[in-house]
């Protein structure tokens, strides 16, 4: 069955746009670029984007390509660096792979029939598929961090409520599908915010530059800790029975903390503003570091001129 979607995709990815930055920026090729930025956006009035790729592209031509350790070294991107992979880090142990990878289990052992946690399984993956189309339409909305908040706040409330429901399971028949209610809203919650607002957000905290590094250490962060989930949780619930869902509770709590503190929101902010959003809050870039910005506006060593871009962007 997995070869229908993959076949699919084939046929489709050719009728998609080819990335209008990628275009405009790496291949120079502009008049390609406001073609797909015209389908991409259904609209004719595509200047504001072309001029921001524009700056983009001559901040780039001043700004090396740094590697992975050079951008674990740089102490003006340490924090970028640490949202990126704590975000990442909110996904995967919130213990949303514990739902996916062992959600059939998890429902018989509230108390279903083998029958009904199959069905309930399928509702999983169908929940999850249209509270991510749900999340789309919220993206440019609510914003970014917002709906982060909200998704692992949800999350948070809904696996006290699922480790309560396991504790009276037996005392209560009905309330067994309580817990599949439960664990519905709680992938409800991912969908909504950890599902896909790390991505977006690890995109956005870095310009052209850093990004493939930045990128590059997101998706180890994200595959190790989704190992550590898929091995330890059956281990978890052999050794915790009902409480298995505490650890993710605690997880998501410092997340949630971390989020509201740390994490900037990036919805229609250029990368110069987000840069100056961090600037102010860390002292001026050794000169060590100058190959590496250059004259990007973004990472300008002038601390004055920093501070008035974020007062205008804020």
């Amino acid at each position: 069955l997995a070869v229908v979607p993959a076949i699919l995709q084939m046929l489709l990815l050719p009728m998609c746009p080819e990335s209008p930055r990628y275009l405009f920026i790496t291949k120079q090729r502009e008049d390609e670029a406001r073609r797909a930025l015209r389908k991409f956006r259904a609209s004719n009035h595509v200047e504001e984007d072309i001029e921001e790729m524009r700056a983009e592209q001559r901040a780039q031509q001043a700004e090396a390509r740094i590697s992975m350790l050079q951008l674990i070294r740089s102490s003006s991107l340490r924090m970028p660096l640490c949202i990126a992979v704590v975000m990442q880090l909110s996904q995967q142990l919130s213990g949303i792979n514990a739902v996916f990878y062992y959600s059939t289990g998890l429902f018989t052992g509230a108390g279903l029939t083998d029958s009904q946690a199959k069905f309930a399984t399928i509702g999983v993956g169908s929940i999850m598929v249209g509270m991510t189309l749900v999340s789309i339409m919220l993206m440019d909305r609510a914003g970014r961090r917002t709906l982060h908040l909200y998704g692992v706040g949800g999350m948070f409330v809904f696996s006290i409520f699922i480790t309560i429901a396991m504790l009276i399971k037996d005392i209560l028949d009905w309330i067994s599908y309580l817990a599949v209610i439960f664990t519905l809203s709680f992938v409800v919650f991912f969908a909504v915010g950890p599902g896909s607002i790390p991505w977006l957000i690890t995109a956005e905290l870095f310009s052209q530059g850093p990004r493939p590094a930045a990128m590059s250490i997101a998706v180890l962060t994200n595959w190790i800790a989704n190992w550590l989930v898929g091995t330890c949780f059956p281990l978890m619930r052999a050794r915790l029975s009902s409480y298995v869902f505490l650890p993710f509770s605690a997880l998501l709590a410092i997340f949630w903390i971390f989020t509201y503190k740390r994490v900037p929101e990036t919805k229609n902010k250029t990368f110069e503003e987000i840069a100056a959003l961090f600037r102010r809050k860390i002292n001026r870039a050794p000169s060590d570091e100058s190959h590496i910005y250059g004259t990007q506006p973004g990472y300008s060593s002038n601390d004055t001129q920093g501070g008035e871009i974020a007062k205008t962007s804020l």
